[in-house]
C-alpha cells in the first residue's frame, strides 16, 4: 500500500492552479518543486494513519514547496500519521517522536529516521509522528499538531498492549517547534482539543516521561522562536491564544518526568526555553534532569560523535529507564 506522508498530488494541484490564467496575476508565484521520495529507511518504515476519513476540523490547502528543499523536509502533510521503526530485542518501552521544523515542515533526517535507528539499537520501539501542519489551511490552527500528538500517544499505547509492551512505559521525544508540540502534550494532554471518534481516543494520552531536546518553550517575546510562534498561533495572536500554547505555563502535579538538553550557543531557539521548562518544573516538584552544553547550535540531532552533543542519546537512555522504573502515576 502506498501511503502520502506528504501530499504530492496536493502540490501538483496547486502548480496547475498557478499555472492557469486565473493563477497568473501580476505576484510572483510560488515555486513548486517535483520532489523525489524521502530516504528508504523513511519509507520502508510501516506508516500508519492516525485517522480515518478527514482529520478533525478539515481545510487542508498545499503550500508551495521551494524548489531546494531537501528531500527530509516533509510539508503538505494531508494524512497524518505514525511511521514504526521495531527493534530487534524490544525491551518493552516504546518513544514518540516529534520532528520539529518550526511548524512548517519537518525534519524526518535528524530528528526522524537517525534517532529512530539510535533508539530501536537500544531496543526501544519507536514511532515517529507526521503531524499536521498548522499554516497548512487546517481549522483551528493552533490545535491541530495537539491532536494528531494526542492521537499519537494514544495508538502508540494501544499498539504496546496489542504487541506485549508496555502501556505504562510510553515516553515522547521532540525536537525544536516538535519540543514545543512534546511539552504541550506533556503539560495538555488531557486537553479537549476535538470530539472523540472512536474507543482510540478514550485511551489516556499522557506520556509517562518527556525528553524535550532543544525545545520552542515560550510562545511570546523576548524568548519565543518568532517562525514557530506565527506559523502556530497566526499573526497577532491575543494573550488568551499565547498562555494556552506556553507549556511553562501549564505543569501541575500530572506532568510527567522531563529531560531537557540545551546547547547554549543556540542562536535560533535560546536556551532560555529550556530554563523556563526547567524552572516550571521545579516549581510544582516535578523530576526533571537538565543538560546544557557549550556548542551545539540547533538543529544537531543526534549530534555529531566529536562533540558533547553527540553523546546525548546514551544519557537519555539511562535517564529514561530510571524514570520507568519508578513512574508511578500522581493524582490529579
Amino acid at each position: 500500500m502506498t501511503v502520502r506522508s506528504f501530499s504530492l498530488r496536493a502540490a501538483s494541484l496547486f502548480a496547475l492552479a498557478m499555472l492557469s490564467p486565473a493563477g497568473s496575476a501580476q505576484t510572483p508565484r510560488p515555486t513548486v518543486a517535483e520532489r523525489p521520495a524521502p530516504p528508504a529507511a523513511w519509507t520502508s518504515a510501516p506508516f500508519v494513519p492516525l485517522w480515518t476519513g478527514t482529520p478533525p476540523g478539515g481545510g487542508f490547502k498545499a503550500v508551495a514547496v521551494p524548489a531546494n528543499d531537501p528531500t527530509t523536509f516533509l510539508r503538505n502533510i494531508d494524512r497524518p500519521g505514525l511511521r514504526r521503526f521495531t527493534p530487534a530485542r524490544p525491551n518493552g518501552a516504546s518513544v514518540m517522536v516529534i520532528p520539529g521544523g518550526a511548524y512548517t515542515f519537518l525534519s524526518i533526517g535528524n530528528e526522524g529516521v537517525d534517532i529512530a535507528g539510535r533508539l530501536t539499537a537500544l531496543g526501544y520501539t519507536v514511532y515517529v509522528l507526521t503531524y499536521r501542519l498548522p499554516g497548512e489551511g487546517w481549522t483551528d490552527r493552533a490545535d491541530v499538531p495537539l491532536q494528531d500528538a494526542q492521537r499519537g500517544l494514544r495508538m502508540v499505547r494501544a499498539a504496546a498492549t496489542k504487541d506485549g509492551l508496555d502501556p505504562h512505559k510510553i515516553a515522547v521525544l521532540g525536537f525544536s517547534a516538535g519540543g514545543h508540540l512534546a511539552a504541550t502534550l506533556e503539560t495538555d494532554f488531557a486537553q479537549a482539543v476535538h470530539a472523540p471518534r472512536d474507543a482510540i481516543d478514550r485511551i489516556d494520552a499522557r506520556p509517562d516521561a518527556a525528553a524535550l531536546i532543544y525545545p520552542v518553550i515560550a510562545a511570546a517575546a523576548p524568548f519565543t522562536h518568532a517562525q514557530s510562534a506565527a506559523q502556530l498561533l497566526g499573526k497577532n495572536p491575543d494573550p488568551a491564544a499565547v498562555a494556552r500554547r506556553s507549556p511553562a505555563e501549564h505543569v501541575t502535579a500530572t506532568t510527567p518526568p522531563t529531560f531537557l538538553l540545551h546547547a547554549m550557543d543556540d542562536r535560533a531557539v535560546v536556551p532560555d526555553n529550556s530554563l523556563l521548562m526547567m524552572a516550571a518544573l521545579r516549581r510544582a516538584g516535578r523530576p526533571v534532569e537538565s543538560h546544557f552544553l557549550t556548542e551545539g547550535g540547533h538543529g544537531f540531532g543526534v549530534g555529531p560523535a566529536t562533540l558533547p552533543a553527540g553523546h546525548w542519546v546514551e544519557m537519555f537512555d539511562r535517564w529514561l529507564q530510571r524514570s520507568l522504573a519508578k513512574t508511578s502515576r500522581p493524582a490529579g
